[in-house]
């Protein structure tokens, strides 16, 4: 078995590092639904509170932040897709990953979108209600087919 590279042992930090930050962004939109609280007082809290070690700390704070600042632009994107519910019958945490992976659909095409997807349904299928991971699957699947249509395309082939 062959010891992996460098680039490959950085790139498995990077990943996890940014699961990290999509998770802590999760509990931080949570909050945000709750409470209101703007981004820049979650993200103290937070950094004073957990222990965020390993955590992508600026890619936390551009989904708090980001999501926050558009989410209204993202559930106008996700919303067409929802044909059983709105998204204000959704749970707080499915949302949350609705608009963290389409912030990142929309805004972070270095991330693929399969990469994107696969991250949110983890979440979902650990932090969500039972089944929501489907529910968030497949409309991220929809989401990715319009604002990533090129690069479906193309691993569809």
């Amino acid at each position: 078995m062959a010891k992996p590279s460098d680039d490959q042992i950085k790139r498995r930090a990077m990943a996890s590092e940014r699961h990290k930050a999509r998770h802590f962004a999760m509990q931080g939109l949570y909050q945000w639904h709750h409470t209101a609280a703007p981004a820049h007082e979650i993200n103290t809290q937070f950094q004073v509170d957990f222990n965020m070690k390993g955590t992508d700390l600026e890619y936390f704070h551009e989904l708090l932040a980001g999501v926050q600042r558009s989410s209204n632009e993202l559930d106008d994107l996700v919303s067409p897709f929802s044909d059983d519910r709105t998204l204000e019958e959704c749970d707080p945490i499915s949302l949350a990953l609705l608009r963290i992976a389409t912030y990142e659909l929309k805004n972070r095409i270095d991330v693929p979108y399969k990469v994107v997807i696969n991250e949110a349904v983890n979440l979902a299928k650990k932090f969500g209600p039972e089944d929501s991971h489907k529910y968030v699957n497949g409309l991220l699947d929809k989401v990715a087919r319009q604002l990533r249509a090129l690069e479906v395309s193309a691993q569809k082939q």
